[in-house]
């Protein structure tokens, strides 16, 4: 099981996961705007919503963002009320899904994240990452929560 206190050793500097949460000095938070899908300013770390739409079904939208990920940059542990969908356009990352393991991913692989289910992500080798992600998320809910 991953858990904040699985977060040591090895996985140490481990505290990354989806662009759309924000790290402070004092942790992680998911802030109204980046609820709402509006990007918040974190050095290193670049958001572009892409589009958002009602939908697939009632009580649900979908939310597609571009992520550029700067190396070192760091995000907290944290969850989604629906479906993370992503591909990785360029550079490397090590995602850790509880109950799934370390998935490495690099450019060219696509990922998917269960609804409510913890992650994280380390920024890996020399370069920015790029991901784009799609969300379908109950409507109305932070669009991400700490883990």
């Amino acid at each position: 099981m991953l858990t904040r206190r699985g977060l040591t050793g090895g996985f140490a500097s481990l505290v990354a996961g989806c662009a759309i949460c924000e790290i402070t000095a004092t942790g992680f938070i998911a802030s109204e705007a980046n609820a709402q899908g509006a990007p918040a300013a974190t050095t290193g770390l670049n958001r572009k919503l892409l589009s958002r739409i009602d939908g697939p079904t009632a009580g649900y939208e979908t939310i597609v963002m571009e992520v550029e990920i700067e190396p070192g940059v760091m995000i907290g542990r944290h969850t989604h009320p629906g479906i993370e969908s992503g591909y990785v356009v360029s550079g490397e990352v090590d995602l850790p899904i509880e109950g799934q393991g370390v998935k490495k991913l690099k450019a060219g692989d696509g990922f998917q994240i269960p609804p409510n289910t913890p992650h994280a992500g380390a920024k890996n080798g020399p370069g920015k990452v790029k991901l784009v992600s799609t969300y379908i998320v109950e409507k109305g809910k932070p669009l991400a929560t700490p883990a």
